[in-house]
């Protein structure tokens, strides 16, 4: 287990980092996906059930921390960044001022998403459908047409295995040298099994999984995998 696994995808070196993020040294570029910023509040308004209400304050943090971590000249987040249209309106100064100062850090890219496809232009950064850079193509949801190089979030895969010490599971990256999918990166996200055929039938002849884990980044092959997670 080390902090972070670098493996090749389409030509490129990447680096799956413990805290669900991804790097890309050659670019100088941190990638994240799925920060669903202020889903507590849309959960609390649409059941009336109250989740503490710091989720947004601790997805920027942990970004704030990884930026400071990799010092990007580049920072990419592959759309659902916010939870819904009206998240943006619901963030509390302190979060709104935390992120316009993260954006205004380097160039910024907000990938459009479902939850969000058109993210708030006064927040910094711009909006785009996808990005081409090089060998790879960053977008929010796969494509199973999709060449080698994509580079995608949107069903954040998680995943477990089985240790001597015991059963370890996590939200994790998936890949098979061609494509990438990276876990989501908000503190109130849920995982999809990478067994289930929405992540699995993207990888037909077989996957590796990065376990982000708080101690360091797993690799564990698909024969390693338990089928629930």
């Amino acid at each position: 287990m080390s902090l972070d696994s670098p493996f090749p995808l389409n030509g490129a070196v990447l680096h799956a980092r413990s805290d669900g993020a991804l790097y890309w040294p050659d670019r100088e570029t941190l990638i994240v996906a799925d920060l669903h910023l202020e889903k507590g509040s849309a959960f609390a308004s649409a059941t009336g059930q109250m989740l503490p209400p710091y989720d947004s304050r601790a997805t920027l943090t942990a970004l704030r921390q990884a930026m400071a971590a990799t010092r990007p000249k580049r920072v990419i987040c592959l759309g659902d960044s916010f939870h819904d249209i009206r998240a943006a309106a619901r963030l509390t100064p302190q979060d709104r001022d935390q992120l316009v100062g993260l954006t205004r850090q380097c160039d910024w890219v907000w990938i459009a998403g479902n939850h969000d496809p058109a993210p708030p232009a006064d927040l910094g950064g711009i909006v785009l459908e996808e990005v081409v850079d090089g060998p790879l193509v960053f977008r929010h949801e796969a494509s199973p047409q999709a060449g080698a190089g994509e580079v995608s979030g949107h069903f954040h895969p998680k995943a477990a295995v089985e240790t001597r010490a015991r059963r370890l599971s996590a939200r994790c990256f998936v890949e098979d040298s061609r494509r990438l999918i990276l876990p989501a990166f908000g503190a109130y996200t849920g995982g999809l099994n990478v067994w289930d055929t929405a992540i699995s039938g993207l990888f037909p002849k077989g996957f590796t999984v990065h376990l982000a884990l708080r101690q360091g980044v797993l690799r564990v092959p698909r024969s390693r995998l338990r089928k629930a997670a």
